[in-house]
């Protein structure tokens, strides 16, 4: 990962952590996080949160959620 990322909004990620815990896996977050237009993708073992359609990065997860 070339570029530092910053660090995300804490609304964004009370919503993270909100979602994980209703979701029943780790697939269903991500398709319920799709809901809300955001993606994760994995960039060198580490879990990076986007904006989609475009997948512009916001920020690596936390470890808690990664």
């Amino acid at each position: 990962m070339g570029q530092q990322m910053t660090t995300m909004d804490e609304g964004i990620l009370t919503l993270l952590r909100e979602e994980r815990l209703k979701a029943l896996s780790a697939r269903e977050w991500q398709f319920r996080l799709r809901g809300y237009g955001f993606g994760i993708r994995d960039e060198a073992g580490t879990q990076i949160l986007t904006r989609l359609p475009r997948g512009e990065a916001l920020g690596a997860l936390p470890a808690d959620m990664a």
